[in-house]
């Protein structure tokens, strides 16, 4: 999700690695059943085993259950309980974070980016405007994080985002 797709189209783009910068690769799935730290452990542990070959970190979120720990994680209270895991790729900070694909249960690959990926692919980091109290330190920590593994990346500041409806929203089949 997010970070592992904008940032492998960063390091393509400039000529780099595609794994450069990235630490892991978060993997998100939606379980209501069950809400527990110990299954989405267990998740973590099932899919390092399966993907060992890989040699890269995977981590499993659950986003039934994001809630439950965001504000401690983040500090950011009133996180809402998602109903689909899309919601949670819809309230991260930045637009260019904002893209996740999916296989199909006809084994199609589906692509989900609320706003496009124009921001993805002119290195662009742009504040999601669902976000309107996103916190600042958060935003400019990503940023300098980023901006020192891409020093191209062109930051506009939080309260400088697009009003909702801009951009071309994505989710399609290819």
């Amino acid at each position: 999700m997010g970070g592992c797709l904008f940032q492998t189209v960063w390091n393509v783009l400039r000529g780099d690695v595609p794994g450069r910068g990235i630490n892991d690769y978060d993997v998100f799935y939606f379980d209501s059943n069950d809400c527990s730290k110990a299954a989405e452990q267990r998740a973590n542990r099932e899919a390092a085993l399966a993907f060992s070959d890989l040699g890269c970190d995977l981590d499993l979120r659950n986003q039934a259950r994001v809630h439950v720990w965001y504000e401690a994680e983040f500090g950011v209270p009133g996180y809402p309980k998602l109903r689909r895991s899309t919601d949670g790729i819809d309230r991260f900070l930045a637009i260019c974070c904002m893209v996740a694909v999916r296989q199909t249960s006809s084994g199609e690959i589906e692509l989900y980016a609320p706003f496009g990926v124009d921001d993805v692919f002119s290195v662009t980091m742009r504040p999601n405007p669902w976000l309107p109290n996103a916190p600042l330190d958060c935003y400019e920590t990503k940023a300098k994080k980023w901006q020192a593994l891409w020093p191209e990346l062109r930051v506009l500041p939080l309260a400088n985002g697009p009003s909702v409806g801009e951009g071309s929203a994505t989710s399609r089949t290819v």
